[in-house]
C-alpha cells in the first residue's frame, strides 16, 4: 500500500478511555486521555508505573487483547479512526506506518534467524520488494544505527550482539519501512547509562533524517527533555498536564508535576541540607480511585468540598504553546513559592575504617568451548587489585556499567564467591576467603546485603513479619519467639511500614513497599556494613526518594557503613561521601563526591557524567558520546582498559595507552585517577555539568 501524503497531525488521541474487563468488574485503565503529535515531532509521555502509559501505546498498536476495550473517545491516525479499519488495512498500517520499539529488544528478535534476514523480511512483506533491495537496505539502516562492521552484524544471530546492539537492531527494524510514527516503550531502561546516551542521540537524529513523528514513554524526566519536544504527564490513567518541554519544566501548572521534580535529585540537592521529597501516601489502584482529581489525597493544595467532586477537565494554561493542565486551582497557587524544606539532617560523624579491601583480585576460569569443555581455559578477570577502605557512618557509591566488576566484588564481601588474591579486612578480621557457609553468625549479620529487584527476595508464601523473624532466627537475635516477635515489629517501624503489614503476603505490598522489607530483613541482625545493589533501580520516581531518604536515616540511627552499587550518577552525588569509578575489573577514579564531580576527572568518569539525563532546563551538559561497546572481560584490551573508548588517548604520547596499564596517581586530597594523562592535560579539562548563564 502506498503511503498517503498527509499534512495534518500524524496522531490524534482524543478523550480517549480504555477500560481492562474481568469476571468481577470493569477496570478503567485509561480515562479522557487526549494528546496530538503533529509531523516531526515527538512527544514524551511521563508517569509512574500503572499510570497507564503503555496501555494507550497499545490503544494506538489497536493490540488491547481479548479483556482490553476502548470505551470512549477516538484514535486518529493521519485523520483516520483506528477503530474503523478492518484487519487488513490496520495490518497494512502497523509496521508499515506506525512501528513501535519495546523495553526489552530480545522480545523483538527471533533467536534462530541472522539479524540481515530479519531486517530485510521487514520492507518485502509490507512494500513487496525484492530481496536484494531489501537487503540494500537493510545494510544502510544498520549503518544509520551506527554499528561497528554492518556487513558482519547483518551475518549474526541475535545472541552474539550485546543488549545495546540489539535494541539498535530493533530500532533499525522499526526504520526498515520509514514509517510516520514511532512508539518507543522505555526503551532504554536495561541498558547502561552510556549506551543509552548513544541510543537517545541516536533515535533523535534519526527522527529528523528520517522525518519520523515519535511517541517516547519513560519514567525518566531527564530523557524525556533531551529527546522530545513536548511532554505529557499522566497520574493513574489521566493526563494531568501537556505543554511544551520548556512550559511544564520551567512554568509547571500541576502540584503532581511539581511533586515528581521535588522527588528527583537535581544538582544542588544534598542528603542533609536539601533532602528530596518523597510524595506522601501511595499510588490509588484502579478501582479505588478517589472522587474528583486522582492526585487529591496525595496533594499539598487539597482542598475539600472542591477538589473531591465529580470530574475535573484539562483546561488550557493562559499564554503558553498548548500548555493545559487538570488542576482546578492551578491559577491560585504560588508555583514559585520556595519549596518547603524537608527537615534538616545532622550528618552522622564518619567513624573508624570498617572495611579494608587491599589488592583484591577475582578471576574466573571459563573453557573457551563452555559447551564441549574444551582444553583451552580462557580467564575472566572481573577484579583487578581493588584497594580502597570504608568508614563507620560513610557513604561509599560504587559506579560503572555492566561488566565492570561491581557486582562480582559484593559477591566476594558477601562469601558468596571467595577472592583469587588479596584481601578484605572487617574490623580487621580477614573474611575474603572464607565463604559465607564457613562465615560465623555475627560476620554474616555484619555484612548484609539490599538487592536491585525486590520482587525477587522476598518468599511469595511467607507473611513479611515470618521472614524478618526468620532472619532474626538465623542471627541468633532475640532469647525467645516473644523478644523477636518485638524486634521484628520495631524493625517495621524503622523502615517505616503499618505494623499490620506483618500479617501480609509479599504479593499484597507494591514494589517500594517490598523493598521496604528487604532493608528491614538487612539490617534486623544490627548489620555493620550494607550492600546496596542498584536498590532503587526498579522503583518509580517518587518511591526512590522515599527509599533512599529512608537508607540514610536507618544509617545515621544505626551507623551503618554503606557501599552503594549504581549506574545512576545523579543519585550517587546525592547520597554518596565518597564514589569509587570501575571500569572492566579497575578502579579507575576514587575520591569525595565533590572531587569525583568536578574536575579533573578520568576520562571515563567525564563520559558518564556527560551521559546522565538531568530534569533541568538550566543545565548545559558537555557532549561526550562513547563510540563502541565495553569490551568483554575475557577479552580485555591491552595497556589501559579503557583505551579502545578514550577520547583523550591521542594526548598521551609514544602510544603508552596501548601498551602500559596506567599507574594510580594520586592528586590533592588523596584523589585517586588511574590515568596516562599528563598533570598538565588533567588541568585543562572543563566541567561537565554547568549551570547556563541567564
Amino acid at each position: 500500500m502506498a503511503k498517503m501524503d498527509y499534512d495534518g497531525p500524524i496522531l490524534e488521541i482524543d478523550k480517549l478511555s480504555i477500560s481492562f474487563f474481568t469476571r468481577l468488574r470493569e477496570i478503567p485503565a485509561v480515562m479522557d486521555f487526549s494528546v496530538t503529535v503533529q509531523p516531526g515531532e515527538a512527544v514524551g509521555l511521563v508517569g509512574e508505573s500503572g499510570c497507564g502509559k503503555s496501555t494507550v501505546a497499545l490503544g494506538v498498536m489497536q493490540d488491547l487483547g481479548k479483556n482490553g476495550h476502548v470505551v470512549g473517545g477516538s484514535i486518529k491516525f493521519k485523520g483516520r479512526d483506528l477503530s474503523e479499519m478492518s484487519p487488513e488495512e490496520l495490518r497494512d498500517v502497523r509496521g508499515n506506518e506506525i512501528a513501535m520499539i519495546y523495553q526489552e529488544p530480545m522480545a523483538s528478535l527471533n533467536p534462530a534467524m541472522k539479524i540481515g534476514r530479519q531486517l530485510a523480511e521487514v520492507p518485502m512483506i509490507h512494500e513487496g520488494i525484492g530481496e536484494k533491495e531489501a537487503q540494500e537496505r537493510a545494510l544502510q539502516v544498520v549503518t544509520d544505527v551506527k554499528l561497528p562492521d554492518p556487513a558482519r552484524i547483518l551475518n549474526s544471530y541475535p545472541h552474539q550482539l550485546s543488549g545495546g546492539q540489539q535494541q539498535r537492531i530493533v530500532i533499525a527494524m522499526a526504520l526498515m519501512s520509514k514509517p510516520a510514527l514511532l512508539i518507543l516503550d522505555e526503551p532504554t531502561t536495561a541498558l547502561d547509562v552510556t549506551v543509552e546516551a548513544a541510543i537517545v542521540e541516536l533515535v533523535r537524529d534519526l527522527g529528523k533524517k528520517y522525518g519520523t513523528s515519535m511517541l517516547f514513554i519513560s519514567h525518566n524526566l531527564g530523557l524525556v527533555l533531551e529527546t522530545c519536544d513536548r511532554i505529557c504527564v499522566m497520574y493513574s490513567g489521566e493526563a494531568v498536564e501537556r505543554g511544551s518541554i520548556e512550559d511544564v519544566f520551567d512554568e509547571m501548572q500541576h502540584p503532581y508535576t511539581q511533586a515528581l521534580f521535588r522527588s528527583i535529585p537535581l544538582p544542588g540537592a544534598d542528603k542533609n541540607a536539601r533532602p528530596l521529597v518523597a510524595i506522601p501516601g501511595n499510588f490509588p489502584l484502579p478501582h479505588e480511585r478517589p472522587n474528583g482529581c486522582n492526585f487529591g489525597p496525595r496533594c499539598d493544595y487539597f482542598e475539600a468540598g472542591r477538589c473531591d467532586q465529580g470530574d475535573i477537565a484539562m483546561v488550557g494554561v493562559d499564554g503558553n504553546d498548548r500548555h493545559a493542565t487538570r488542576c482546578l486551582k492551578h491559577e491560585e497557587i504560588d508555583w514559585d513559592a520556595p519549596i518547603a524544606l524537608g527537615e534538616q539532617k545532622v550528618k552522622g560523624e564518619i567513624g573508624k575504617v570498617v572495611l579494608k579491601i587491599d589488592n583484591l583480585k577475582k578471576y574466573y576460569e571459563v573453557s573457551a568451548n563452555a559447551l564441549f569443555g574444551g582444553a583451552n581455559k580462557k580467564v575472566v578477570k572481573a577484579n583487578e587489585t581493588l584497594s580502597f577502605e570504608a568508614r563507620e557512618s560513610e557513604t561509599l557509591a560504587i559506579v560503572g556499567e555492566s561488566g565492570c566488576g561491581k557486582s562480582t566484588f559484593a559477591k566476594v564481601l558477601m562469601g558468596l564467591e571467595t577472592a583469587t588474591d588479596g584481601e578484605i579486612l572487617l574490623d580487621n578480621q580477614s573474611i575474603g576467603n572464607t565463604p559465607i557457609e564457613a562465615r560465623d553468625t555475627k560476620t554474616v549479620a555484619d555484612v548484609q546485603m539490599v538487592f536491585q529487584n525486590p520482587f525477587d527476595t522476598l518468599n511469595p508464601s511467607m507473611t513479611v513479619g515470618r521472614q524478618i523473624i526468620r532472619a532474626l532466627e538465623i542471627f541468633k537475635i532475640g532469647k525467645n519467639e516473644a523478644e523477636r516477635k518485638n524486634r521484628m515489629l520495631e524493625l517495621l517501624d524503622l523502615v517505616k511500614l503499618p505494623r499490620e503489614f506483618a500479617d501480609r503476603m509479599p504479593r499484597q505490598l507494591s514494589g517500594g513497599q517490598k523493598q521496604r522489607v528487604g532493608i528491614a530483613r538487612a539490617f534486623s541482625g544490627g548489620a555493620r556494613i550494607v550492600v546496596a545493589d542498584e536498590p532503587v533501580s526498579a522503583l518509580d520516581v517518587s518511591v526512590q526518594a522515599a527509599v533512599t531518604d529512608l537508607l540514610m536515616e536507618i544509617q545515621r540511627e544505626e551507623k551503618t557503613t554503606l557501599l552503594f552499587i549504581s549506574h545512576d550518577l545523579s543519585i550517587v552525588r546525592y547520597l554518596s561521601d565518597r564514589v569509587m569509578v570501575m571500569y572492566l575489573g579497575h578502579v579507575v577514579e576514587l575520591g569525595t563526591t565533590d572531587q569525583v564531580f568536578s574536575p579533573p576527572y578520568h576520562p571515563y568518569t567525564e563520559a558518564l557524567l556527560s551521559a546522565v539525563p538531568i530534569a533541568d532546563t538550566s543545565i548545559v551538559k558537555k557532549h561526550i558520546v562513547l563510540e563502541g561497546d565495553i569490551p568483554s572481560a575475557m577479552n580485555p584490551p591491552s595497556g589501559c582498559p579503557f583505551q579502545t573508548r578514550c577520547g583523550w588517548k591521542s594526548q598521551v604520547p609514544d602510544g603508552l595507552c596501548e601498551k602500559e596499564v596506567p599507574p594510580v596517581r594520586v592528586l590533592e586530597g588523596n584523589h585517586q585517577v588511574k590515568c596516562h594523562l599528563s598533570d598538565e592535560k588533567l588541568a585543562e579539562m572543563e566541567p561537565v555539568i554547568k549551570i547556563a548563564a541567564e
